[in-house]
């Protein structure tokens, strides 16, 4: 999304603007898929900061996409409902920080002052970065209370009630958070815009994406799939073109990559780059993948949820899901389903995601599928996936028993499928590692020592719909000036714009 975002802005400006696809389908993360009619996101299951003024909700007003998309508004009081094993209770994050403060109370009446102090920081250290509240700037990167404090270590410090500190920390695979290394800004950015509002896209987040190619069209933009880059070519210090698959060269003038930094460097020859930044950036640790389930429900069978679950089998283990071992996996797990525009009491479908290590998959690395380019890893990998998922749905029958008994069929998706759609190192979620002991290591400037070549995506500052949202307009700040851009999308509404000419 974040190439798209990219694409679009500069197109606004009067630049000619080409996207190159290697997918059947636009977007990344945003791609979705149908299995027996029925639509399933790859990647998004919720977005947060949507409601009208909110940061999201400015950002997609200014690119001209409010105006076609087709949104639902999850359950106020109670968005994600974060459970254990052998507890009875459910413990719901609502929206709003009123309701979301109020709620927790409600349920934990002596950890009144722990709990405001909680809502508190997260705003603190959101207003802290500039872009995340549509303001020109840079973050506060000698804050040690932003960049080396780990959320875990924030949280176990306002208060001693163990099973707060687990709800606290509940939808942390959001994020992939490590105990020792995930900061607590990550933590806020994360969940902040979702306490903010949250809403799921009816009828998948491919929408978002048919939007934008529509208004980069508008704006005399060209898009075009099954265009898979594989060749930089580099001149006078330059890059001047880019091969693809399709044997097809397209030369321009600037050139960004939403393609993972570490990928890119390769493409374009490691010799173009200083030894120790090349070195830096291969080196950076990628986020743990994951593998989900995705179920078709027979007709009428399973309630349809209008909340999302994370639960845990030990609540003592809310920061170690991805310590799993074979025996204990999955440790964790969140279940979301998908909304349809006409939805009623039932649901057609759910999608359950878990950690995975890339090392489970490594046997069939050498193998690689996507719908542009289909290929069969063998009876070895079909077995371990069905494997995988028996001990999955035995999981999931715990909090929901009659679950099995509703399933019409069952599809899966492991590290491998997202390396191999989304172009992520080792099926990485969410991009880079954040670590409070190496805090400005993982920052990527989108601007490369080859002047004309920039990088985009969530493994620049921060993942998911809004982190990319905002990572392409960091990209394209470079390129036409931050106060330039920033005082075009504070300006500019599209809405208001179309009701004027209407």
């Amino acid at each position: 999304m974040a190439g798209l975002v990219s694409a679009n802005i500069l197109a606004r400006e009067g630049k000619s603007v080409c996207v190159l696809e290697k997918n059947n389908q636009y977007g990344g993360n945003l791609q979705t898929f149908v299995r027996e009619r029925t639509i399933f996101d790859t990647g998004v299951h919720y977005l947060g900061g949507l409601s009208k003024g909110q940061n999201l909700y400015r950002y997609f007003d200014y690119l001209g996409i409010l105006d076609g998309l087709h949104f639902k508004q999850l359950n106020t009081d109670g968005f994600d409902i974060i459970t254990f094993d052998n507890d009875d209770t459910e413990y719901p994050h609502a929206q709003g920080y009123d309701q979301f403060s109020k709620s927790l109370i409600a349920q934990f009446p002596e950890e009144k002052e722990a709990i405001k102090a909680y809502c508190k920081k997260l705003k603190e250290i959101c207003d802290k970065f500039p872009l995340y509240n549509l303001q020109e700037g840079k973050p506060y990167q000698n804050d040690p209370d932003i960049f080396q404090q780990t959320a875990k270590d924030y949280i176990d410090s306002i208060t001693k009630n163990k099973k707060l500190r687990s709800v606290l920390a509940g939808s942390n695979l959001l994020y992939a958070g490590d105990p020792d290394k995930t900061p607590i800004y990550v933590h806020a950015l994360s969940c902040n815009s979702y306490i903010e509002s949250a809403y799921r896209c009816a009828d998948g987040g491919s929408q978002i994406t048919k939007l934008l190619i529509r208004r980069l069209i508008e704006h005399g933009g060209e898009a075009y799939k099954h265009q898979e880059v594989i060749d930089f070519e580099y001149q006078n210090k330059k890059i001047v073109a880019v091969e693809t698959a399709a044997g097809k060269t397209i030369k321009g003038g600037i050139f960004i990559s939403n393609i993972e930094p570490k990928t890119t460097l390769k493409m374009v020859g490691e010799e173009h780059f200083r030894k120790s930044y090349n070195k830096r950036i291969q080196d950076l640790e990628s986020t743990i993948s994951a593998f989900s389930i995705h179920i078709v429900l027979k007709p009428d069978s399973f309630p349809y949820l209008n909340k999302n679950y994370y639960h845990f089998k030990d609540a003592s283990r809310v920061w170690q899901g991805h310590e799993y071992t074979q025996d204990s996996w999955p440790e964790t797990y969140m279940l979301s389903m998908g909304v349809r525009k006409n939805q009623d009491e039932w649901g057609d479908q759910l999608t359950a995601i878990t950690y995975m290590r890339y090392e489970e998959v490594a046997p069939w690395a050498d193998t690689f599928n996507t719908v542009a380019n289909k290929n069969d890893r063998g009876q070895t990998y079909e077995q371990f996936k069905e494997e995988k998922t028996e001990i999955f749905l035995i999981e999931l029958e715990k909090k929901f028993p009659k679950i099995r008994e509703s399933i019409q069929s069952v599809y899966t998706s492991t590290p491998l499928s997202y390396r191999d759609y989304i172009g992520c190192n080792r099926g990485s979620m969410y991009g880079y590692v954040k670590d409070v002991d190496t805090p400005l290591r993982s920052f990527i400037s989108p601007r490369t020592k080859i002047e004309n070549l920039y990088f985009t995506g969530q493994s620049l500052n921060m993942h998911g719909i809004l982190g990319v949202t905002i990572s392409g307009v960091v990209t394209c700040s470079e390129i036409l000036g931050s106060k330039y851009l920033i005082d075009k999308i504070v300006n500019s509404s599209f809405t208001e714009n179309k009701m004027l000419s209407d």
